[in-house]
């Protein structure tokens, strides 16, 4: 068994955009010392369902870390840093609707979200890239970032890596909520006024209601320019439903899509890689918190 990596948490990370603060969990590749090489970086939402079943929904973990490390091993990816940032509970659909909406709760009542995707946006891109490019030995450039997430998590990894281009190359969309406000994000990249240099995986099972919706998120990228399956890549899963044991089974193929082994290159004399450290910056817990329906 090859080994599993390093798991770092960042307890209650602050944000001044959103006003509030969340666990972010850092994955280190195995040999990670911040002296031979930097890494790309893999950001996830919803990053309490990622590595640890102890913190993920209903103790369901994708177990990222030991599928990346079983790839790395066996050198089918360049070694990422994987970062998990936690959903808000309660806020959660708020944090990750691009426009307003209604929703229907676990009780069958109708709900509101604000829509402030772009808000967090902002978030990840101004606050949580920065400070893990200040402190660990990561590959800051477009190209070595990627944006990773499912339901509505892949929905606001869409909006991200869409709207800020210039940060983040690669958007991986597991089972994302194209239903969304009468289908907002088919018309979002319909009224795309250029298509953004972003690599796109998208996915659906078709065990999940409404899985037709992601041929049409599909359908209106290839329209706007994206080639499959280079810049795009569409899959339907048989049989498979809307829920984590089912995201986590497909984490290595998205992984290898997003990650293929190429030659890498030394580190600049101008730019010396940081070393992995520990935080000492962050303090205090945060309870586990459950999240609205997808």
């Amino acid at each position: 068994m090859p080994p599993h990596g390093t798991l770092r948490l960042h307890r209650r990370f602050p944000s001044l955009i959103m006003g509030n603060r969340r666990n972010l969990a850092v994955w280190l590749p195995p040999g990670c010392d911040g002296r031979r090489r930097r890494h790309p970086v893999v950001y996830f939402q919803d990053g309490q369902n990622i590595f640890d079943p102890h913190t993920a929904f209903l103790g369901n973990a994708w177990n990222a870390g030991r599928t990346v490390a079983g790839l790395i091993a066996s050198g089918e990816i360049e070694p990422p840093i994987m970062v998990g940032i936690y959903n808000a509970g309660s806020d959660r659909m708020d944090e990750y609707a691009p426009t307003p909406g209604r929703f229907t709760g676990w009780g069958g009542e109708e709900c509101r979200s604000r829509g402030r995707g772009r808000r967090y946006a902002r978030f990840v891109v101004e606050e949580v890239k920065p400070f893990i490019d200040a402190r660990y030995p990561t590959k800051p450039a477009p190209e070595h970032a990627m944006v990773v997430g499912s339901s509505m998590g892949g929905l606001v990894s869409l909006y991200i890596a869409l709207w800020h281009a210039r940060v983040f190359g690669h958007a991986g969309l597991l089972s994302p909520s194209v239903w969304w406000d009468d289908m907002a994000p088919v018309r979002f990249v319909e009224a795309l006024r250029r298509k953004p240099a972003v690599r796109i995986w998208l996915d659906t099972g078709t065990e999940e209601p409404g899985w037709e919706h992601a041929r049409r998120l599909r359908d209106a990228l290839v329209a706007r320019g994206w080639n499959e399956p280079d810049e795009l890549h569409y899959l339907e899963i048989p049989g498979a439903a809307h829920n984590e044991a089912a995201w986590g089974a497909r984490i290595g193929p998205l992984m290898k899509w997003l990650l293929a082994a190429r030659p890498m290159g030394g580190t600049r004399r101008s730019e010396p890689a940081r070393r992995c450290a520990p935080d000492t910056r962050q303090s205090g817990s945060s309870p586990c918190s459950r999240f609205a329906p997808s």
